[in-house]
Protein backbone atom coordinates (compact mmCIF):
# COMPACT_ATOMS: atom_id res chain seq x y z
CA UNK A 1 0.00 0.00 0.00
CA UNK A 2 1.46 3.34 -1.05
CA UNK A 3 0.57 6.81 0.07
CA UNK A 4 1.91 10.18 -0.77
CA UNK A 5 3.62 12.37 1.76
CA UNK A 6 2.44 15.41 -0.18
CA UNK A 7 -1.21 14.71 0.49
CA UNK A 8 -0.59 15.39 4.17
CA UNK A 9 1.03 18.76 3.59
CA UNK A 10 -0.81 21.22 1.41
CA UNK A 11 2.29 23.22 0.47
CA UNK A 12 4.35 20.22 -0.60
CA UNK A 13 5.20 20.08 -4.31
CA UNK A 14 7.41 16.99 -4.11
CA UNK A 15 6.49 13.75 -5.85
CA UNK A 16 8.13 11.45 -3.26
CA UNK A 17 6.45 8.16 -2.62
CA UNK A 18 7.07 6.07 0.44
CA UNK A 19 5.87 2.72 1.60
CA UNK A 20 3.78 2.31 4.69
CA UNK A 21 5.96 0.92 7.45
CA UNK A 22 4.55 -1.71 9.77
CA UNK A 23 5.52 -1.77 13.41
CA UNK A 24 8.17 -4.41 14.03
CA UNK A 25 7.38 -7.15 16.45
CA UNK A 26 9.54 -7.50 19.55
CA UNK A 27 9.32 -11.27 19.39
CA UNK A 28 12.64 -12.90 18.65
CA UNK A 29 12.74 -16.68 18.65
CA UNK A 30 15.40 -18.37 20.76
CA UNK A 31 18.16 -20.32 19.13
CA UNK A 32 17.84 -24.04 18.71
CA UNK A 33 20.43 -26.41 20.14
CA UNK A 34 21.49 -28.76 17.39
CA UNK A 35 23.06 -31.35 19.67
CA UNK A 36 21.09 -31.42 22.93
CA UNK A 37 22.65 -34.62 24.21
CA UNK A 38 26.23 -33.33 24.12
CA UNK A 39 25.08 -30.10 25.78
CA UNK A 40 23.50 -32.06 28.66
CA UNK A 41 26.54 -34.32 28.98
CA UNK A 42 28.95 -31.38 29.07
CA UNK A 43 26.90 -29.81 31.87
CA UNK A 44 27.31 -32.96 33.96
CA UNK A 45 31.10 -33.10 33.52
CA UNK A 46 33.26 -32.03 36.45
CA UNK A 47 34.95 -28.69 35.89
CA UNK A 48 38.35 -30.34 36.32
CA UNK A 49 37.80 -32.43 33.15
CA UNK A 50 37.45 -29.54 30.70
CA UNK A 51 40.42 -27.76 29.15
CA UNK A 52 39.14 -24.27 29.97
CA UNK A 53 39.40 -25.10 33.67
CA UNK A 54 43.19 -25.08 33.56
CA UNK A 55 43.23 -21.73 31.73
CA UNK A 56 40.90 -20.17 34.30
CA UNK A 57 43.06 -21.34 37.20
CA UNK A 58 46.25 -20.09 35.53
CA UNK A 59 44.74 -16.64 34.91
CA UNK A 60 43.52 -16.43 38.50
CA UNK A 61 46.88 -17.40 39.99
CA UNK A 62 48.88 -15.13 37.68
CA UNK A 63 46.68 -12.22 38.76
CA UNK A 64 47.17 -13.18 42.42
CA UNK A 65 50.94 -13.42 41.93
CA UNK A 66 51.00 -9.99 40.29
CA UNK A 67 49.13 -8.59 43.30
CA UNK A 68 51.54 -10.30 45.69
CA UNK A 69 54.55 -8.74 43.94
CA UNK A 70 52.92 -5.30 43.80
CA UNK A 71 52.73 -5.31 40.00
CA UNK A 72 48.97 -5.77 39.61
CA UNK A 73 47.12 -3.65 37.08
CA UNK A 74 43.41 -3.11 36.48
CA UNK A 75 43.04 -6.30 34.43
CA UNK A 76 44.55 -8.40 37.24
CA UNK A 77 42.17 -6.87 39.78
CA UNK A 78 39.24 -7.47 37.41
CA UNK A 79 40.21 -11.15 37.14
CA UNK A 80 40.38 -11.48 40.92
CA UNK A 81 37.05 -9.67 41.35
CA UNK A 82 35.45 -12.07 38.86
CA UNK A 83 36.87 -15.10 40.67
CA UNK A 84 35.69 -13.81 44.04
CA UNK A 85 32.23 -13.04 42.68
CA UNK A 86 32.03 -16.58 41.33
CA UNK A 87 33.16 -17.85 44.72
CA UNK A 88 30.24 -16.03 46.35
CA UNK A 89 27.86 -17.47 43.75
CA UNK A 90 29.08 -20.98 44.57
CA UNK A 91 28.61 -20.31 48.29
CA UNK A 92 25.01 -19.20 47.68
CA UNK A 93 24.41 -22.46 45.84
CA UNK A 94 25.76 -24.43 48.81
CA UNK A 95 29.27 -25.20 47.54
CA UNK A 96 31.67 -24.01 50.24
CA UNK A 97 28.98 -22.32 52.31
CA UNK A 98 30.81 -23.30 55.52
CA UNK A 99 33.59 -20.84 54.54
CA UNK A 100 31.24 -17.84 54.37
CA UNK A 101 33.15 -15.66 56.85
CA UNK A 102 36.49 -16.29 55.12
CA UNK A 103 34.89 -15.58 51.73
CA UNK A 104 33.53 -12.27 53.02
CA UNK A 105 36.91 -11.34 54.56
CA UNK A 106 38.66 -12.06 51.26
CA UNK A 107 36.14 -9.97 49.34
CA UNK A 108 36.48 -7.10 51.82
CA UNK A 109 40.26 -7.25 51.57
CA UNK A 110 40.17 -7.22 47.76
CA UNK A 111 37.68 -4.35 47.82
CA UNK A 112 39.93 -2.25 50.06
CA UNK A 113 42.96 -3.06 47.85
CA UNK A 114 41.03 -2.04 44.75
CA UNK A 115 39.67 1.18 46.25
CA UNK A 116 43.11 2.16 47.47
CA UNK A 117 44.56 1.38 44.05
CA UNK A 118 41.99 3.53 42.28
CA UNK A 119 42.90 6.44 44.55
CA UNK A 120 46.62 5.87 43.87
CA UNK A 121 46.48 6.04 40.07
CA UNK A 122 45.87 2.30 39.52
CA UNK A 123 48.76 1.08 41.69
CA UNK A 124 47.39 -1.89 43.57
CA UNK A 125 49.39 -2.83 46.66
CA UNK A 126 48.16 -5.04 49.47
CA UNK A 127 49.02 -5.19 53.15
CA UNK A 128 50.01 -8.44 54.86
CA UNK A 129 46.61 -9.26 56.42
CA UNK A 130 44.82 -8.38 53.18
CA UNK A 131 47.10 -10.65 51.16
CA UNK A 132 46.56 -13.46 53.65
CA UNK A 133 42.76 -13.11 53.35
CA UNK A 134 42.94 -12.96 49.54
CA UNK A 135 45.19 -16.07 49.42
CA UNK A 136 42.77 -18.03 51.61
CA UNK A 137 39.85 -16.91 49.47
CA UNK A 138 41.64 -18.07 46.32
CA UNK A 139 42.28 -21.46 47.93
CA UNK A 140 38.56 -21.70 48.71
CA UNK A 141 37.75 -20.78 45.11
CA UNK A 142 40.09 -23.51 43.83
CA UNK A 143 38.43 -26.06 46.13
CA UNK A 144 35.01 -24.97 44.84
CA UNK A 145 36.18 -25.43 41.25
CA UNK A 146 37.43 -28.91 42.13
CA UNK A 147 33.99 -29.88 43.44
CA UNK A 148 31.67 -28.35 40.84
CA UNK A 149 30.26 -29.35 37.48
CA UNK A 150 30.12 -27.18 34.39
CA UNK A 151 26.39 -26.62 34.95
CA UNK A 152 26.97 -25.44 38.52
CA UNK A 153 29.63 -23.05 37.23
CA UNK A 154 27.14 -21.62 34.74
CA UNK A 155 24.56 -21.24 37.52
CA UNK A 156 27.09 -19.39 39.69
CA UNK A 157 27.85 -17.05 36.79
CA UNK A 158 24.11 -16.43 36.36
CA UNK A 159 23.85 -15.50 40.05
CA UNK A 160 26.73 -13.04 39.68
CA UNK A 161 25.25 -11.55 36.51
CA UNK A 162 21.89 -11.10 38.23
CA UNK A 163 23.54 -9.36 41.20
CA UNK A 164 25.31 -6.94 38.88
CA UNK A 165 22.14 -6.21 36.90
CA UNK A 166 20.09 -5.52 40.04
CA UNK A 167 22.94 -3.48 41.59
CA UNK A 168 23.42 -5.74 44.60
CA UNK A 169 27.20 -5.79 44.06
CA UNK A 170 29.52 -3.37 45.82
CA UNK A 171 31.19 -0.89 43.48
CA UNK A 172 34.92 -0.30 43.73
CA UNK A 173 34.87 3.38 42.82
CA UNK A 174 32.24 4.22 45.46
CA UNK A 175 33.86 5.23 48.71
Amino acid sequence: MQWSTCSLLSSCNSKLWTYEVRKRSRYKPKGVRLDVMSWVQSGMKPFTEISVGTDVRIKNHIALEQLRMGLANKEDIDILVGAFNMMEGFARMGIGVDWSTEIREGQDALLSIARRGVQRDMKFVSTGPELKAVNLAMEIHDAQLDNCTVRQLEQALDIVKEDIIYKRARAINAA
